[in-house]
């Protein structure tokens, strides 16, 4: 699976040029609530609640969500024990991952491809509460 990593790059400066300006829309969009919710709360809670106030933000601003979105995986036409959970599905189209750690690892990455593989998405967005400012990566498929 090809892949790039943007850091911190303001989705409507994006090359993303594979994907409709609607993707870029609702990835920018997406981190606006994420910077309110980070200048509301700042660091230091856990995950959980980062989610659920985004929740309400995503409500707020009409953005359609999925939260703790499962994904089955079928191996040879068997649904195997093991799922995914992503912590949201944004319009169907976005799978977004929350952090609260001191920063985004690549265990993270590997994670949110997984999920882009599961869910047929073409845009991860990893978001990191857990530092000193709002930290965010969009995982493109390629």
């Amino acid at each position: 699976m090809d892949y790039r990593i943007e850091e911190n790059i303001n989705p409507r400066d994006s090359m993303v040029s594979d994907y409709s300006d609607d993707l870029n829309d609702i990835t920018y969009e997406i981190i606006g609530a994420c910077m309110k919710v980070y200048n509301t709360l700042g660091k230091g809670f856990l995950e959980s609640v980062y989610m659920d106030c985004l929740s309400i933000e995503f409500n707020l601003r009409n953005i359609h969500f999925e939260k703790e979105k499962k994904f089955e995986i079928i191996y040879e036409n068997i649904k195997i024990p093991h799922s995914y959970r992503a912590d949201f599905v944004i319009e169907q189209k976005i799978i977004l991952e929350i952090k609260a750690q001191a920063n985004v690892i690549e265990e993270n990455i590997k994670q949110t491809l997984n999920y882009l593989a599961v869910s047929k998405c073409k845009i991860g967005l990893i978001i990191n509460f857990g530092e000193n400012s709002l930290k965010y990566k969009r995982v493109i498929l390629t």
